[in-house]
């Protein structure tokens, strides 16, 4: 059992920049695959970002890439979303996820297996 903790999250304005926290409790945390996935109000829960355990290997969101940097630090059970020059498109709920069973799919929601409470993001315009 994992328990994650989103935090970090706030308003802020067009080009600033946010770094979201998610603490995880036990001490497997390097055993899983970590995510980050948002939420916007009226659609689906999208994929932003993940990175392997080891934190050797990430994938991002095209609508991201080259502006979100994701992160781990297994020694503080943490993993770090560095969000920059933030859009109001990018205003969400962000949730971070862990996977076990390897790093693929990465995409797919429905393959993680535990997940935050989530922490609003807005950004306004």
């Amino acid at each position: 059992q994992v328990q994650l903790v989103e935090s970090g999250g706030g308003l802020v304005q067009a080009g600033d920049s946010l770094r979201l926290s998610c603490a995880a409790s036990g001490r497997t945390f390097s055993s899983y695959a970590m995510g980050w996935f948002r939420q916007a109000p009226g659609k689906e829960r999208e994929f932003v970002a993940a990175i392997s355990r080891s934190g050797g290997n990430t994938n991002y969101a095209d609508s991201v890439k080259g502006r979100f940097t994701i992160s781990r630090d297994n020694a503080k059970n943490t993993v770090y979303l560095q969000m920059n020059s933030l859009k109001p498109e990018d205003t969400a709920v962000y949730y971070c996820a862990a996977k076990s069973g390897g790093y693929y799919p990465f995409r797919e929601s429905a393959r993680y297996d535990y997940w935050g409470q989530g922490t609003q993001v807005t950004v306004s315009s």
